[in-house]
């Protein structure tokens, strides 16, 4: 029989300032975009109807900022582990995330106090960066 390890996730105490998160490669696929923005219900045109986002001045489909914001939690919350609770995500937005492009998600560590962690995020795309700001975590009692 083949198991999962187990989950574990990070320890407050095992985190650095200055410490860098694994990037993470995320495929822009039109489902993604689409099925993202139907499940933040957020029927705006231009994140399901590429003639009519066309006609609004847009290249094609773009992805809503619940999605993006939802990204930018995902990837910090992925590498800080199970006993991370995300507390605030705090991000602006850039460039747009198109069909049939990537984003590569980038952190840093920047701030460390009373059992939350800070983490500077990058989301960029071929045009450059689609989302930039922090994500704060809060770890529980027993995981400090």
């Amino acid at each position: 029989m083949i198991t999962a390890p187990a989950l574990t996730g990070r320890s407050y105490d095992d985190i650095t300032v200055g410490e860098v998160l694994p990037e993470l490669a995320i495929p822009l696929t039109r489902t993604l975009i689409v099925a993202t923005a139907i499940a933040t219900r957020d029927f705006q045109d231009v994140h399901h109807d590429p003639e009519l986002a066309r006609e609004r001045g847009s290249k094609d489909v773009f992805m809503n900022i619940l999605t993006s914001n939802g990204l930018a939690g995902r990837f910090v919350t992925d590498w800080a582990g199970p006993h991370a609770v995300l507390r605030r995500v705090k991000i602006r937005l850039g460039a747009p995330n198109y069909p049939g492009d990537t984003m590569t998600m980038t952190g840093e560590v920047v701030s460390k106090a009373d059992g939350l962690v800070e983490v500077k995020v990058q989301g960029a795309n071929s045009m450059g960066n689609h989302l930039s700001g922090t994500v704060t975590v809060a770890f529980a009692e027993g995981t400090r």
